[in-house]
């Protein structure tokens, strides 16, 4: 994870670049609202911006690394399905493929997406920093407010591609490896293949909220810092440390406010009724932290000194 790739820096296409013509910026160096023009020149800011993050080989190699996860998760429990186990989610898996879209999130939530994400949002704002880019894109005409909200929707994006190449990728191994049909669910019903898929879904989206909820979080340590690495570094101990305050007991009182509580909420959808209370107490707390983070990066990088 070096935070020197300097080819990739020098190809990056400057916001003024892309700015339409006329869109003249006002003093305080925004680019008033010109209507379609604006969202035009916004759609093609965050174009070129994904294009860039999903080119980086740094973060193909991370995509690859979540597509194979799934796969030997699946060879895993293929081989020690017939050994005894019987475990409910194993159970499930051996029983029909699609459960394995479930339990690849089950395993990668902790640690491995959180990872992922950690390291797009925090290169966002403190790789072009380290690049000695960020003073150029701060001084052009899309003004700092947007740039950050570009820089944000790129982290999106990324959360929920990484998140529904995991769930492909699932599928896929599951349904080579394991029989396919009706779903047995936690709650003991059963319900059809298409409804599972919908579930399936359903579960993808929930999982990419907190993604989004904890690249907020990297991206305000992005703006606070000029190395990439250190961001990256805070974000994932900060992962780490919720993770172990969220297993202690006599801690359990602060678990409703730790993000990580509440990532493992998606399994709400393997239930009859779905259990929407639980999810959506958990999509509020991701808000939450998205309003709080967004706000606080927000002060941090339109005051920013690009001088020094």
């Amino acid at each position: 994870m070096s935070n020197h790739e300097p080819s990739d820096r020098a190809r990056r296409p400057s916001t003024a670049v892309l700015t339409p013509p006329d869109q003249t910026p006002d003093r305080a160096g925004a680019v008033p609202d010109r209507g379609p023009g604006r969202l035009r020149a916004a759609a093609r800011l965050l174009g070129a911006e994904a294009a860039l993050t999903f080119r980086r080989p740094r973060h193909l190699a991370m995509l690859g690394v979540l597509a194979i996860v799934p796969i030997l998760i699946g060879v895993a429990v293929r081989l020690v399905a017939g050994d005894g186990v019987t475990e409910s989610i194993v159970a499930q898996v051996a029983g029909n493929g699609l459960v394995l879209t479930f339990a690849a999130f089950f395993v990668m939530l902790p640690l491995i997406l959180p990872l992922a994400v950690s390291v797009v949002a925090g290169d966002a704002v403190a790789g072009e920093a380290s690049q000695g880019t960020l003073r150029y894109l701060l001084t052009a005409p899309a003004g700092r407010g947007r740039l950050l909200a570009l820089k944000y929707a790129n982290v999106l994006l990324f959360c929920l591609a990484a998140c529904t190449l995991v769930a492909v990728s699932a599928l896929v191994a599951g349904l080579v490896l394991f029989p396919s049909g009706p779903v047995t669910l936690l709650s003991g019903t059963t319900v059809p293949f298409a409804e599972g898929l919908l579930r399936a879904g359903v579960a993808v989206l929930y999982a990419s909220a907190g993604m989004a909820a904890l690249g907020a979080l990297a991206l305000l340590f992005s703006t606070l810092t000029e190395n990439p690495i250190g961001a990256i570094s805070a974000t994932v101990v900060l992962v780490v440390v919720s993770e172990v305050l969220v297993a202690i007991p006599q801690l359990s009182a602060l678990r409703p406010f730790l993000l990580t509580s509440w990532w493992n909420a998606f399994d709400g959808v393997l239930r009859a009724p779905m259990d929407t209370g639980r999810m959506g107490t958990g999509l509020l707390v991701f808000a939450g932290y998205i309003v709080i983070s967004g706000s606080l990066a927000w002060a941090r990088f339109t005051s920013r000194d690009v001088t020094s």
